[in-house]
């Protein structure tokens, strides 16, 4: 029987997860490279009993991970091939991005990083993050680190405050961003210590994960809560999933409900080419069709921008509807929301 200190308790609750074959059933059991682990917490929002239900499609394995697809690969971003040494991975000239712990709290049979471990995409310790350190130092034009992983936030409060206040002492970074499913997945790990920890070496923001409006519970919105009331900004990645959020209505109420928890949505990924995960994937008609739906019926701060990360690393392009109707000498047809063409003259010259 589970105490509530127990349930609480976001070590408890890590450690659980680990045995999340169990906890999900035979479907748990699928034959598959990539282990089952989702918090007891996280397995509580899904209805474990209906294959259809999108929290349980997002952590359960499915046969259809096992269905071969030319278009889809391990690395689909290359990682590795960008990763300068381990765990130290450079997409973006200005950016850098540490790999600094390798566990999660879910795994979500989506990830893209499904080759965390392997090759130089590998969690940095001790000698290796003093070496990536110095090359991020010797690099000025790198003004932004991403920490990830894993899940950063599994750290002690010790090791993840030390970690940002290394990158902070550096002096031509700018910016300090934690990529996290924490407040979704184990809100419990969110305490008001690790929240006034990470602020004290701001400019720091955090990038959530929600897909799904009811992944945002009391608990997830306390620890949302915690982190923007210590003064830090709060934005959310999702990915756009088959049978879990493709549906226009959901992403609206998904939108609405970050906003009011005071979380800016900020991208919406198209699932990336992940071997494993092609039933996820969403046409881009449908996906820019959602993504117009959004237009006019949220206001823009809720709107997020519907990106492809390309395959081979080369970065993220924004995708979404055009408004463009027609181009006439000095003036441009426009399409409203509402569907009316209106005519813009353009400017002169």
């Amino acid at each position: 029987m589970t105490t509530a200190r127990e349930w609480n308790d976001w070590r408890w609750q890590l450690a659980q997860a680990r045995r999340g074959a169990e906890r999900v059933g035979p479907d748990g059991a699928a034959r598959t490279d990539f282990p089952v682990a989702v918090t007891p917490y996280y397995w509580a929002l899904a209805d474990a009993g209906d294959p259809l239900d999108p929290i349980r499609r997002m952590v359960v394995p499915s046969p259809d991970e096992r269905r071969p697809c030319r278009s889809t690969r391990r690395d689909p971003i290359e990682e590795e091939r960008h990763a300068v040494m381990p765990g130290l991975i450079r997409r973006y000239p200005d950016r850098a991005l540490l790999l600094v712990h390798g566990e999660c709290p879910v795994h979500c049979r989506h990830c893209t990083r499904r080759v965390l471990g392997r090759g130089k995409v590998v969690p940095i310790r001790g000698a290796e993050l003093d070496r990536a350190l110095a090359y991020i130092g010797e690099h000025p034009e790198i003004r932004d680190v991403i920490l990830s992983g894993g899940d950063p936030l599994l750290l002690e409060d010790e090791e993840i405050t030390g970690i940002v206040a290394r990158v902070r002492r550096i002096p031509s970074v700018e910016i300090v961003r934690i990529g996290t499913k924490v407040p979704a997945a184990l809100p419990a790990r969110v305490t008001d210590e690790l929240a006034r920890g990470l602020a004290a070496f701001g400019p720091l923001y955090v990038n959530t994960q929600f897909n799904h409006p009811r992944e945002l519970t009391a608990e997830a919105l306390a620890a949302v809560a915690r982190l923007v009331d210590a003064g830090i900004p709060v934005a959310n990645q999702s990915v756009l999933l088959a049978g879990v959020n493709d549906d226009p209505e959901v992403m609206e109420a998904l939108c609405r409900r970050l906003l009011v928890a005071r979380v800016r949505p900020y991208y919406l990924f198209a699932c990336d080419l992940v071997a494993g995960a092609e039933h996820f994937r969403v046409p881009l008609a449908r996906a820019t069709a959602i993504m117009e739906h959004l237009r006019g019926r949220v206001g823009g701060l809720g709107i997020p921008t519907l990106v492809v990360d390309l395959p081979g690393g080369l970065g993220k392009v924004p995708i979404g509807p055009s408004y463009v109707v027609e181009s006439r000498r000095g003036a441009l047809v426009l399409r409203a929301p509402g569907g009316e063409l209106v005519e813009y003259p353009d400017a002169e010259g």
